[in-house]
């Protein structure tokens, strides 16, 4: 028994679907912190942080917990920290620069915050 012939035109049209199926699957693809606050972050002045989750590790190098969201960031700095008691609100701005600002209301504007980029922090 013979197989039906597809015609020409209906061929092209399932190669246009699946090409552009592909196109949309590889546009949508990016690594999964590059939207999110998890991450190592750094200021000029070589203070240091790392979020994962609701897990942080602050500048002064105390590891504690925090309120997690995936563009933002709010903890208690831990009484063994400068500014004890304090508590610190960051917000993502883009995939490299985090805003935080101590006693902030969570939705603070770039005013005086500290301004994060997205670092590697050097093993040892």
């Amino acid at each position: 028994m013979r197989r039906p012939v597809t015609p020409p035109v209906t061929r092209v049209r399932i190669a246009v679907s699946l090409a552009a199926i592909m196109a949309a699957t590889f546009a949508t693809t990016a690594p999964a912190r590059a939207d999110a606050i998890d991450g190592n972050w750094c200021l000029p002045d070589g203070k240091h942080m790392a979020i994962d989750g609701p897990a942080i590790v602050t500048p002064s190098g105390t590891r504690t917990k925090g309120t997690y969201d995936r563009h933002a960031f709010s903890y208690a700095v831990p009484a063994k920290d400068p500014g004890a008691g304090s508590t610190i609100n960051m917000i993502l701005i883009d995939e490299n620069t985090v805003l935080s600002r101590a006693n902030a209301s969570p939705g603070f504007g770039p005013g005086e915050a500290d301004v994060w980029h997205r670092c590697t922090l050097p093993t040892s």
